[in-house]
């Protein structure tokens, strides 16, 4: 039976203005996976954690396979119908756009979330107040190619503020990436936040941050899964709830994240991660 866990990861930081501690869901690479009847164990699980937005880092369907966007729909629906959610596409939905073949049932797709509530980010950003915070949402979405195997371009800061611009110099910036090879780029860039996902958590994960290789075939990647610190800059990566290109997963659990920011008042600093609530 397919099971997940929920992993938290609590970041203090000076830039929440409004005194309370804001948390994000995370879902990554679900690739049409359900876990309970029309995934109501996820949905229950995010419920229950009180998260205040859902960050969607691409990924949720299978390009080939259409049949996979039924399957999310009423779930981000009905997530929809309960907090914010932010989408960013993952190199499966922006094939699946691309394809003649499977164009018309991404649009309907993406149509159908959009009424619901959805906020898709095709290289935009969207600004919201959360519980006294501004927070700007930046969902970049990369061109194909940057998901070549094993080898593709590598981005630099000037073609990000080509693709999503310059992160906004008040409250928060948060960026949903899909691809986390590039996560030199997304610091350099500047956001507060980055949430990725994509690797699947190295497919053979040999601790928090390190992996065996990914669905680009690289060996040992970089920025493979947890979370990754610069200073007051913050990155995490998700290992994802499904898997795809290589449907093999060893010590590396499905896993629902959440970020939990808190207010840093001037104490001790660190940020920590804790798994909690087990199998779903």
């Amino acid at each position: 039976m397919k099971t997940f866990i929920t992993k938290t990861y609590q970041i203090k930081t000076e830039k929440l203005k409004g005194g309370h501690p804001v948390r994000f869901a995370v879902l990554a690479d679900l690739h049409g996976l359900v876990f309970g009847n029309e995934n109501q164990d996820l949905f229950h699980a995010i419920e229950k954690s009180g998260a205040d937005a859902a960050l969607v880092v691409g990924d949720m369907v299978v390009r080939a396979d259409v049949s996979t966007v039924s399957a999310v729909t009423g779930f981000l629906c009905r997530l929809a119908n309960r907090i914010p959610v932010f989408y960013a596409l993952g190199n499966h939905e922006y094939k699946m756009l691309l394809n003649p073949d499977t164009s018309t049932e991404y649009l309907t797709y993406e149509h159908v979330l959009t009424n619901a509530g959805v906020c898709f980010l095709h290289n935009e950003h969207v600004c919201m107040n959360i519980r006294g915070t501004e927070f700007t949402f930046y969902g970049l979405e990369l061109p194909e190619e940057y998901y070549r195997k094993p080898f593709s371009p590598y981005p630099d800061r000037q073609d990000m503020r080509e693709l999503v611009g310059k992160p906004s110099g008040d409250g928060i910036s948060v960026l949903l990436a899909h691809n986390p090879k590039y996560g030199d780029v997304y610091f350099e860039w500047g956001a507060d936040f980055i949430f990725s996902g994509h690797y699947h958590g190295g497919i053979l994960r040999f601790n928090e941050h390190h992996g065996l290789t990914c669905p680009q075939y690289l060996l040992f990647p970089p920025y493979c899964c947890g979370d990754f610190h610069r200073q007051e800059q913050h990155m995490i990566v998700s290992a994802g709830l499904g898997e795809h290109t290589i449907p093999v997963r060893i010590h590396n659990p499905r896993e629902l994240i959440l970020a939990e920011l808190i207010p840093d008042e001037g104490g001790p600093g660190g940020n920590t991660a804790q798994k909690t609530g087990g199998d779903s």
